[in-house]
């Protein structure tokens, strides 16, 4: 039997194969939560191997904490009041990975099952492509990310308090030859790490600010991408601080800079043809009756899905004029300004950009909002309103587009969401949409620096 590949396991056979040819004890499982923080442990190979079979048990707590670990008092599917009980989980045999630095270890994503699928973040985008499928489209989707770089450890930042962190490299260098070349070795790292674990990497460069990078992930089937999102996020992060740096993938980490976005790129194929869903060369811009339907959908539904795609307080800080980050739900061919941008190409690159996205947003929910919202305006039929030319942010927009100003808002507009409900489910609004009014609550009990020197003396 020839030896096999990480990313050519598909059946449990193969991921038995892969574990007894490599000599492991232990291999590596991993979730991700509410927050995409991924969660995890080293199982033993003898555990594996039954968890392939017969699945394995998770606490629930992880569906009921926040990225701080902190226990949601709000939410009826876990808390105090279940005890907080060992929850189903399978193991997903085809996310089989390498970890470069760990000697021969593996990783296995996987993904809750029973009472708990319906509200797992990955489950809820799965459940939004099988729908697609159902409707005769394949979704491929894409994912970009800007995050900042520091010269800091965990522990420097804490002893700094957040405060007069050094970033990675100084000024304003974007697309920088000097900075990518000067540090070409942590670039080179950085792109054979997401080679060796299957996010490669379609671009590699420097965004304007200090220490900031951005990277566009290849394009890939959506939930496919959204591992790799998923993924790419969580060791980046491992990768900095294996080189005694720290990443941040905060919407908006300083005042003085723009925020960091995580653009979403979506397109949709004809699952018996093959043949683009979105690309029609009769129609201007080569925008089909698909694709047309789709934009609606996602510009009707954008204020109603927000905390899906800016899922912390923070997340609007960045959505403010003049940053590159789009304040209502509009649409424009080949526009920045605006929340979707529809990219003119041909068969195989017509799409739309959904421009709204930030970097702290989880990759699952965040593509479940974009790719379940154009359905639904296929779904309805639904046409968008007038497509902005020019500046979106000099324009008056009409009051419908208008997106949600604070994560609270949002969460209350989600909550109220039939199409949300439609598409998720009760039981994930529910739970989903009260975990943020959770975060919202846990921001208000915290006096702020710039309370502090606003009010302290003077009132």
């Amino acid at each position: 039997m020839e030896p096999i590949n990480a990313r050519d396991v598909k059946s449990i056979q193969d991921a038995r194969q892969i574990v007894d040819e490599r000599g492991l004890t232990h291999i590596k499982v991993g979730l991700f939560d509410n927050d995409g923080v991924m969660r995890g442990k080293y199982m033993s190979r003898e555990k594996f191997f039954s968890s392939l079979d017969k699945g394995f048990a998770f606490c629930d707590v992880v569906l009921g904490w926040d990225s701080k670990d902190q226990l949601y008092d709000n939410v009826t599917y876990t808390g105090w009041h279940t005890g907080f009980p060992d929850a189903p989980v399978r193991i997903l045999p085809h996310s089989c990975r390498d970890i470069p630095f760990e000697d021969g270890m593996l990783l296995f994503l996987a993904e809750f099952a029973d009472q708990a699928e319906s509200v797992c973040p990955r489950a809820a985008l799965r459940r939004v492509v099988t729908k697609a499928a159902e409707m005769g489209f394949d979704p491929m989707a894409a994912l970009e990310y800007e995050f900042f770089l520091f010269n800091e450890t965990p522990d420097s930042i804490r002893d700094k308090n957040f405060k007069d962190l050094q970033p990675l490299t100084p000024g304003w260098f974007g697309y920088s030859m000097i900075r990518n070349s000067t540090h070409a070795e942590l670039y080179h790292a950085m792109i054979e790490l997401s080679q060796q674990m299957d996010f490669p990497l379609e671009g590699l460069h420097t965004e304007t600010g200090p220490g900031v990078i951005e990277t566009a992930i290849a394009v890939d089937d959506a939930l496919s991408a959204a591992d790799k999102g998923a993924l790419f996020k969580t060791f980046i992060k491992v990768l900095a601080q294996r080189h005694d740096l720290m990443a941040t993938f905060m919407a908006k980490w300083s005042n003085d800079y723009p925020g960091q976005s995580g653009h979403i790129h979506l397109s949709l194929r004809h699952n018996q043809s093959s043949d683009s869903a979105f690309y029609d060369p009769t129609k201007k811009h080569s925008i089909s009756d698909i694709q047309r339907h789709f934009i609606a959908g996602q510009q009707k539904l954008m204020p109603e899905l927000l905390c899906m795609i800016a899922p912390t307080v923070n997340s609007y800080s960045r959505l403010i004029p003049g940053f590159w980050a789009p304040t209502d739900a509009t649409w424009g061919v080949e526009n920045r300004t605006t929340a979707l941008r529809v990219i003119q190409g041909s068969d195989k690159s017509q799409r739309v950009e959904y421009r709204l996205g930030s970097a702290d947003a989880n990759p699952y929910l965040a593509l479940a909002a974009a790719l379940g919202s154009g359905l639904y305006g296929i779904e309805h039929r639904l046409e968008p309103g007038p497509q902005v030319k020019g500046n979106a942010y000099e324009q008056e927009h009409p009051s419908h587009l208008a997106l949600p100003k604070t994560l609270w808002d949002a969460s209350q507009a989600f909550k109220r969401s039939e199409a949300a409900r439609s598409l998720f489910g009760d039981i994930f609004v529910d739970h989903y949409g009260s975990s943020r009014e959770w975060e919202e609550r846990e921001f208000r009990k915290h006096i702020t620096d710039w309370e502090l020197e606003r009010y302290f003396e003077i009132i």
